[in-house]
């Protein structure tokens, strides 16, 4: 990762130059630094692929925040963004800063709505300072939870999780489920859903003996597979020998397989992500016993969390609850200043977190 000169930052934090006039919204302001997207990767990203910029922050215009970031999340669909293909949401641009989902301070304030002091979520992560529109911005309540809550259990991982195992693939009681990628951001909360949705068996998978015990000690499993341990076929086959019947896929490949194997008649799927393919250089192929989705009768469906943004104001009230009264037992694995972001990012793809991979931006958050 290279480190550039200052640069001029325009109103979303990306650097753009120019003479400054005498309306507010053009006065210089502080000055913060940005990662931007360096090159595109080839297969996995690396170091080279970011660039930390320092930049000089404009004053808001009328009905704009300027926000001082004090966490931001680094999340897997984001590789999806650092190649030039069309997906459902745009591609990063080459020399631009990344985005994505950050919590911050309200420094300046030209929208009444949103007074300066208030704590913000918003989607201008992968930077120190945030100029956006008060409308793009929601205000969090750090009264029933910290702030770097928003990013996780009461964000898009705690919706995604939700909406996974109540819509998508709704667990009945006395399902058996297995949820792949169980020790990350979506699973670590996933197991402990499914319990409270009658499930009466919860089996877990994640990489190595200490993300296993946690998953059973912490996140409410009642077993887990180690898949570095040995064939995911047949821990699952020993964990659940009756079979299960629903699945919540991270993954994909010989989870996905594995599971398609271990599902009863009528069994159910969530496609919630892909992590093994995201680095892919060429077509991976897919379960080779994909029909068993027709003999089974199986029910596989995708899912977009962006699709479900209207179930917030169900769930939220339900985690905070959970989270009020001790039940839900949350996860985060955080790494400190704007210049960890890129190791973090590329860490939380290779597995090396538990729970939710955050950055604290600003010293003496959380």
């Amino acid at each position: 990762m290279s480190i550039e000169a200052s640069a001029g930052a325009g109103r979303d934090g990306a650097g753009t130059g120019g003479a400054h006039t005498g309306r507010p919204e053009d006065r210089p302001g502080p000055t913060g630094r940005e990662v931007r997207l360096a090159a595109r990767p080839h297969g996995e990203p690396g170091p080279e692929n970011f660039e930390l910029v320092s930049t000089t922050v404009p004053a808001p215009g009328p009905g704009q925040i300027l926000v001082r970031n004090t966490w931001m999340s680094v999340d897997p669909y984001m590789r999806g963004r650092m190649d030039d293909r069309k997906s459902y949401m745009p591609p990063f641009r080459v020399g631009a800063a990344l985005d994505g989902a950050a919590i911050g301070e309200v420094v300046t304030s030209e929208a009444p709505a949103v007074p300066v002091g208030a704590t913000v979520s918003h989607s201008l992560g992968w930077r120190e300072y945030a100029v956006l529109d008060a409308t793009a911005a929601t205000v969090v309540d750090t009264s029933v939870a910290p702030a770097e809550a928003y990013l996780g259990v009461l964000g898009i991982p705690g919706l995604t999780a939700y909406v996974a195992l109540t819509d998508t693939a709704p667990v009945r009681p006395g399902d058996v489920v297995f949820v792949s990628a169980a020790a990350g951001a979506v699973g670590s909360l996933a197991g402990q859903f499914a319990r409270r949705l009658g499930a009466a068996r919860v089996i877990g998978s994640a990489g190595g003996p200490e993300k296993a015990r946690r998953l059973v000690e912490e996140f409410g499993y009642d077993a887990a597979v180690d898949y570095r341990a040995g064939s995911v076929r047949a821990q699952l086959a020993t964990a659940a020998p009756e079979g299960i019947d629903v699945y919540l896929d991270n993954v994909g490949t010989d989870h996905l397989a594995a599971a398609l194997d271990a599902l009863h008649i009528g069994g159910r799927v969530a496609l919630v992500g892909a992590i093994s393919l995201y680095n892919a250089t060429a077509p991976v192929p897919g379960p080779t016993n994909l029909v068993l989705a027709l003999t089974k009768r199986l029910s596989l469906r995708g899912m977009l969390v962006t699709d479900h943004l209207d179930r917030l104001a169900d769930y939220l009230p339900l985690a905070t609850g959970w989270l009020a009264d001790g039940s839900l037992h949350t996860a985060n694995t955080v790494r400190d200043g704007i210049e960890a972001a890129p190791d973090a990012f590329l860490e939380m793809l290779r597995g090396g977190n538990v729970g939710k991979m955050l950055v604290r931006l600003a010293a003496g958050a959380g």
